[in-house]
């Protein structure tokens, strides 16, 4: 059966094949429209640019101004002269200023909202994305790879305008004083040109390279430090240690081999600069280029051409910091363009609770058949237990009626109404779930119950609850009680104390479907004792499915569903599945009985 089920999952969890590689250029304008409404700061950034640009054209002519007045004996000239040093400094001081802050100002406006729309993505992006993506990967991509979008907004596009246009107008100048010496500048061009593309190529491809490695080293960091109790008990310290120095390593060689191509780039090109200024000099002291030129215009034109040689500089080192960035932006763009979860639906009904599942099969990427041809009906307020062995398919049934998967056959429909039609917040909305892995926020505990949509929670409504779950009492212990905050993943609470915050949140709830995922396991017997009775109060007026390893759990279940290998072996009630035998009475006396 297995060899005719095709895969049919939310895209976006894997790559996108056939997807052509974007160029930098395309990048790049991709990047300039989200500046673009940022256009009365571009014109404050040109303005400020062009006018220390014009600074450095006017200290090249400065030259000429000076050596005329020595050689005239101008004294007016001379007296000017100090003035005319003050003034350019100002200038050049105001038009820095201008560009300098109003280009970070465009900078980091695009990198919070490059940051907020990889945030907004993330939150939308189907359950099976998650598969293949570890968290410290994504949130690297969200705190590294956006901010080194701005070595192409900031750094990257500051060099390039403020040093391109000191580079046009000092071009400028010397092909005013003398356009036909200045043609031998131009001879170096197309050999700049081919040494920056060969080494703006490579630089890019390094950054993938480090961006991923970055990944690899923030991945390991997390998750060593969210499962440091278990590093420390097993004294697993060493291996993390060589873990970590293993992804380090491979981002310092990335970082090295970049730093390489960078560095022996610049000095190449420098080399082409100064033999251009050697063959500029030589042909300038030539006395039938100069002609009647003055002492003050030739030394005036060497200073110009000489003046070319530090923005050059920059515009060629400025090239790694565009191929990162524009490496950096590639990868948050593919991010961002990933498919959200698919919702099509567009009904929103008010649910009681009855759910078909019909022939339904999942089946995983990597070919593994989780469910195979389940067909279940389940009455409004019926209590269901599920049970089986590790692996045979419990939690993945579930999981399908919260759609952080789709069915790669049959179908799903509750009371009546098939899955995908009904708008996705709509169905998890009456929809309640506590899981075995208890998932609380460095928030307070008030927060942690009236979470999301139950944030307009009443505290009464909200300490009632917690009184059902069994939680008040030592929610009162805390220091702020209700307030406290319980610290990132809420580890400064026992396991028990967690699950208990996560069952009171479900009651809080007012969801017709109510789903226990072993959601008692970590508790002691007294508190189990109490909960158990606030779940059955809970269960009268829902729809329950229960996934447990506990008799108690399961004994008072209205049916028991048997699962082995996706497929659903047994069902009944508890005493007559124990007089039937087969499965559920060997899970029985081997995990229930005491």
């Amino acid at each position: 059966m297995s060899n005719h089920i095709t895969p049919v999952f939310p895209e976006g969890f894997q790559p996108q094949p056939g997807r052509p590689p974007l160029t930098g250029f395309a990048i790049y304008r991709r990047l300039l429209g989200y500046v673009m409404p940022y256009w009365w700061a571009i014109l404050l950034v040109l303005g400020g640019y062009l006018l220390n640009a014009a600074t450095e054209v006017y200290a090249a002519r400065l030259m000429k101004t000076i050596i005329n007045a020595i050689n005239q004996q101008d004294q007016a000239a001379k007296n000017w002269f100090p003035v005319q040093v003050v003034l350019l400094f100002l200038f050049r001081g105001v038009g820095s200023f201008l560009g300098n802050y109003y280009i970070s100002v465009i900078a980091r406006n695009l990198v919070y909202e490059l940051r907020r729309q990889v945030f907004d993505r993330m939150l939308d992006l189907p359950s099976a994305f998650y598969l293949s993506h570890s968290g410290g990967q994504l949130a690297a991509k969200l705190i590294y790879d956006v901010e080194q979008v701005t070595l192409a907004a900031t750094d990257g596009g500051k060099t390039l305008i403020r040093e391109g246009l000191i580079v046009t107008g000092l071009l400028g100048y010397l092909f005013y004083t003398n356009w036909r010496l200045s043609l031998s500048l131009l001879l170096i061009a197309p050999m700049v040109a081919f040494l920056v593309r060969r080494a703006s190529k490579r630089l890019r491809n390094l950054s993938h390279e480090i961006q991923d490695s970055m990944g690899d080293v923030n991945h390991i960091a997390t998750e060593t430090m969210s499962g440091i109790a278990v590093v420390k008990q097993y004294n697993g310290q060493q291996q993390e240690r060589s873990r970590f120095d293993r992804a380090s390593t491979h981002n310092l060689r990335q970082s090295l081999r970049m730093a390489i191509t960078s560095n022996l780039n610049t000095p190449l090109v420098q080399l082409l600069m100064a033999m251009a200024m050697g063959l500029v000099i030589w042909v300038a002291l030539r006395p039938t280029i100069l002609g009647n030129t003055s002492a003050g215009e030739f030394v005036s034109y060497i200073a110009a051409a000489g003046l070319l040689s530090k923005p050059v500089r920059s515009l060629t080192e400025v090239n790694e910091k565009f191929q990162r960035g524009i490496a950096a932006a590639q990868s948050v763009f593919d991010l961002i363009d990933t498919p959200t979860e698919p919702d099509q639906g567009q009904l929103t009904p008010t649910l009681k609770g009855a759910i078909e599942f019909d022939q339904v099969s999942l089946q995983h990427p990597d070919g593994t058949l989780a469910l195979d041809q389940i067909s279940l009906s389940i009455q409004p307020g019926e209590v269901i237990a599920l049970v089986g062995r590790s692996g045979a398919g419990k939690t993945s049934l579930v999981n399908l009626l919260l759609r952080q998967y789709e069915p790669t056959h049959g179908a799903i429909r509750l009371d009546g109404i098939p899955l995908a039609e009904i708008r996705l917040s709509a169905l998890r909305r009456q929809m309640a779930s506590v899981n075995q892995q208890v998932v609380l926020f460095d928030q307070t505990v008030r927060d942690n119950i009236a979470y999301g949509e139950l944030a307009d929670a009443t505290d009464a409504q909200v300490k009632a609850a917690a009184q059902a779950a069994y939680a008040d009492e030592f929610i009162q212990r805390l220091p702020q009680g209700y307030d406290t905050r319980v610290g990132s993943q809420g580890l400064t609470l026992s396991g028990g104390q967690r699950q208990r915050l996560a069952i009171a949140r479900a009651l809080l709830k007012p969801a017709p479907i109510l789903i226990l995922d072993e959601a008692t396991s970590a508790l002691d017997n007294e508190s189990e004792h109490f909960v158990q009775q606030a779940l059955q109060q809970a269960m009268q007026s829902r729809t329950v499915l229960v996934i447990a390893h506990r008799l108690s759990t399961i004994e008072h279940a209205d049916r028991i569903i048997v699962m082995d290998q996706g497929k659903i072996v047994q069902q009944g009630r508890h005493a007559d599945l124990l007089v039937q035998g087969g499965l559920y009475a060997q899970l029985y006396q081997r995990d229930f009985a005491t």
